[in-house]
């Protein structure tokens, strides 16, 4: 929208062969003309002159009144919940006076285009806002540098902060191996699980976990989620006690057993299809799949306890989760995240390698999850600097409440 001469808001499209300035100029024509003797002009004209005369006066009114319909359907489709359009900019231009909106219009039906304004910029503010709330694929937005420019003890002193400050405060979680639920302070954990009644599954209801991990250290998860009833499956691409071969033969006779764990001989991969194909992973004989791939052949929509220890290729596996959508049916995940070096298929100076860190765990808030707890690991190696403000891996506990 644009400030018209009276100062008030104008629509950009246009609603009739003139400018407003014409019209409001052919209108005064037509009274100077009817004020100065216009029947004595009228009667000297042809009758094709007054029939041509007669349409330019009929042309206006009809053309206000076509605006009026179309500012009443929008008003109509804007109230019913639908936006006919989208609005650039509802704010008019500033006047010669130099305030905004100029001088006041003194045509009739100003307060009812404000409030229509008004009505729209509400829808528009509304339809950003479920923009922001969007589920499905996204494209993961590379944070701003810390310090405005690369630095790295700023860029560090960053992802460290957010690393060790809980997002979602619970007043119930549950430990590692325990079978109840607990009040904080609990005593130092690994990782915790927000056991708020409305982040955990109904116990009537089938929950799924998932376990990822080439430590052995899931032992503690995979007892808690027994615990829980879950059908638990675990993805190992070194183990021996494990269903082998194709991905549908692998998983599809290994679902639907609650509290018991189905090995597999699986590992995930991060490398959009056309890059990766179905390759072995690591040397051990195991075949790669996204965890987007794993979850369809299990018929598993929703994963509600994912415990990841990836050995250092968390980031990327994390990036692509975030782009496909898949970390939102995630309810709950575990993960250790290892800083001691860039990690699989991560390059730049070290500067970009924190700031790419940092961009991940947004894009991981920003798909729903909300830090509940951090636990430190060993050593103070941050990409071969040791820096005794940190340690070289943690371990983090997430809740997404978007469920």
């Amino acid at each position: 929208m644009e400030g018209g001469d009276g100062g008030g808001p104008s629509w950009d499209f246009p609603l009739s062969p003139w400018g407003e300035q014409e019209k409001v100029g052919l209108q005064g024509d037509v009274r100077r003309r009817s004020h100065g003797g216009g029947m004595r002009d009228l009667a000297g004209l042809s009758p094709r002159s007054g029939v041509g005369l007669l349409l330019l006066l009929l042309i206006p009114p009809v053309l206000l009144a076509l605006q009026l319909l179309v500012l009443a359907r929008l008003w109509v489709e804007e109230r019913d919940g639908g936006v006919a359009f989208t609005v650039i900019s509802i704010e008019p231009e500033r006047g010669s006076t130099g305030q905004a909106g100029g001088a006041r219009s003194g045509r009739p039906g100003m307060e009812e285009e404000g409030a229509l304004m008004r009505n729209v910029e509400r829808a528009y503010e509304e339809e950003n806002e479920l923009h922001e709330r969007q589920v499905g694929p996204r494209v993961m937005e590379v944070q701003r540098w810390a310090a405005n420019k690369p630095s790295f003890p700023a860029e560090l002193s960053r992802i460290i902060t957010y690393i060790a400050r809980p997002q979602l405060n619970c007043p119930r979680v549950l430990p590692p191996g325990k079978a109840q639920a607990e009040s904080p302070p609990v005593a130092p954990a690994r990782w915790v699980l927000c056991a708020e009644e409305w982040l955990l599954p109904p116990p009537d209801r089938p929950c799924v976990a998932y376990s990822f991990s080439m430590d052995g250290e899931d032992a503690d998860f995979l007892s808690t989620v027994s615990r829980l009833g879950c059908e638990i499956h675990r993805f190992d691409p070194s183990t021996s006690n494990a269903s082998v071969g194709h991905l549908g033969n692998s998983l599809a006779g290994n679902q639907g057993n609650r509290g018991v764990v189905s090995q597999h001989k699986l590992w995930l991969e991060w490398r959009a299809p056309k890059r990766r194909g179905h390759r072995k992973s690591g040397g051990q004989g195991g075949v790669s799949h996204s965890l987007a791939d794993i979850m369809a052949t299990l018929g598993h929509r929703t994963v509600h306890f994912l415990y990841a220890d990836l050995l250092s290729a968390e980031w990327r596996v994390f990036q692509s989760w975030i782009e496909e959508g898949t970390v939102q049916n995630v309810h709950h995940l575990i993960a250790t995240v290892h800083l001691h070096w860039a990690g699989f298929e991560v390059g730049g100076s070290d500067e970009e390698v924190l700031r790419y860190w940092f961009s991940v765990l947004r894009g991981l808030e920003a798909s729903g999850l909300q830090l509940v707890h951090s636990s430190s690991g060993e050593g103070h190696s941050v990409l071969k600097h040791t820096i005794e403000s940190a340690r070289s891996s943690y371990t983090l506990s997430w809740a997404n409440t978007r469920h």
